[in-house]
């Protein structure tokens, strides 16, 4: 079977192999806080199993459901925030055609996402894109409430209903959602949506293999069963307490350099598909780690696009950071560069070659040059951009995200410091029950 894997030779001269074999007594601690539940935020860790555990049943359920939004509809909108919709975006971009949008042949509908911005140039031009048009909706939050996905869902809820009718609007909808409690999941049942559950003990940034990613995914026409298969293989893969186990790998590593001084790492990748993948690992490690004045701070790039703005900081800025490069094997298509008579732009030499080659080459190069420049390398090997293996991408960054959070010593599972500016921002708009909230923060401003 064909893999994901993790070389960390590059890192050697920060943190040697001996150093990391030192750790591993700590990740195969964290490891069984993972997989035991007897750590902090132990209430939320149902994603370790959900590739194994998610039923068949299940998974026809939200592809039948997908199939009939793609009967229905020639755009749905996602609507959530954070991990309700960075999961789905960063798979429908790693496999999607990069000018599927401009194509008129499209196939089925177009998958646009709202409720993860409060702009509102950015909610004036989509429903200036949606009327008159056949969409549909999915909507995806456990209370309901969150501000973001609850503006934008109010409004495409009334274009939807004074286009098709409450009846026919309804058909239409889908809402991810607790499965008893909230807002949503009262209107979801007085309005009667079709509607998936999101587990209690699976939060949002660890939801991309529930129903709150799936059905997008499944919906922009991907196979989100080959998709669970890679995942349910790498959650096998990353079940021994050993070092041939990639996430304990990749997190003892991480934590080695952090303890070196390595205080930022930086994720590459050199496949514009995987721009996106870049913004939920973001989100994932961001949220997680970055707690109780701990963190690796995380912060990703798209070469060789960002060699020509940040490149000179990453070769010889401060020496605080690493990188994690994601590379991927083999390409969908081939090019080759053609050969020009003239030859003024002196390119001729790599006349023949795929397109490939040289970005591989581009990918190596600048790997050497940063090692050289003091910057350790990590490097994960994906054979492919397909589902099977960005099902087991996701897996191994969600269980190495929970090994090296207990490794640093914090709660992986809860997020504190996303309260401070909710919190804030009520008062500001003077939301009843936050009176004294709002007369104080008024008298700071």
């Amino acid at each position: 079977m064909s893999k994901i894997s993790v070389n960390i030779s590059q890192a050697a001269a920060v943190a040697p192999e001996a150093t990391v074999k030192a750790l591993l007594p700590e990740a195969a601690d964290a490891l069984a806080k993972v997989m035991n539940g007897t750590g902090a935020g132990n209430d939320f860790l149902g994603w370790t199993d959900l590739p194994t555990r998610t039923p068949a049943a299940e998974l026809d359920d939200i592809i039948a459901t997908a199939k009939r939004l793609q009967a229905d509809c020639e755009y749905v909108v996602c609507v959530g925030i954070g991990g309700s919709y960075l999961g789905a975006k960063a798979v429908i971009e790693a496999l999607s055609d990069s000018f599927s949008a401009y194509r008129a042949d499209h196939r089925g509908p177009k998958v646009i996402f709202a409720g993860q911005n409060i702009g509102e140039d950015y909610l004036f031009e989509l429903r200036n894109l949606l009327q008159g048009h056949r969409f549909g909706i999915i909507v995806i939050s456990k209370s309901g409430t969150t501000t973001e996905p609850a503006i934008a869902f109010r409004i495409l809820k009334e274009i939807l209903e004074q286009q098709e009718g409450k009846q026919r609007a309804a058909e239409r909808i889908v809402a991810i959602t607790d499965a008893h409690r909230g807002a949503l999941r009262q209107l979801a049942t007085e309005e009667g949506y079709k509607t998936f559950v999101i587990d209690d003990n699976v939060g949002g940034r660890f939801s991309v293999l529930s129903p709150v990613g799936l059905l997008p995914i499944a919906v922009a026409g991907y196979d989100i069963k080959a998709l669970m298969q890679g995942a349910a293989e790498m959650q096998k893969a990353t079940a021994e307490p050993t070092l041939d186990n990639p996430a304990i790998l990749y997190a003892a590593t991480r934590n080695a350099l952090y303890r070196a001084g390595k205080k930022i790492e930086i994720l590459v990748n050199y496949n514009p598909k995987l721009h996106y993948f870049g913004e939920w690992w973001k989100q994932l490690y961001g949220e997680s780690e970055g707690k109780d004045g701990k963190g690796i701070f995380p912060a990703a790039v798209d070469f060789s696009t960002d060699l020509h703005s940040m490149g000179q900081w990453i070769q010889d800025g401060e020496r605080t950071i690493f990188e994690t490069v994601l590379s991927v094997e083999a390409p969908e298509h081939e090019t080759i560069v053609p050969t020009d008579n003239d030859n003024l732009d002196g390119l001729n030499y790599i006349a023949g070659r795929r397109v490939d080659e040289v970005n591989k080459m581009a990918e190596l190069g600048t790997r050497i040059a940063h090692v050289d420049g003091g910057v350790p390398n990590l490097r994960i090997t994906i054979p492919a951009l397909r589902e099977q293996w960005l099902g087991q991408l996701i897996y191994l960054f969600e269980k190495a995200c929970g090994i090296s959070g207990y490794m640093l010593g914090v709660n992986p599972f809860d997020q504190p410091g996303v309260e401070s500016y909710k919190r804030n921002m009520f008062a500001l708009l003077a939301k009843p029950g936050y009176e004294k909230e709002t007369e104080a923060i008024r008298a700071r401003i």
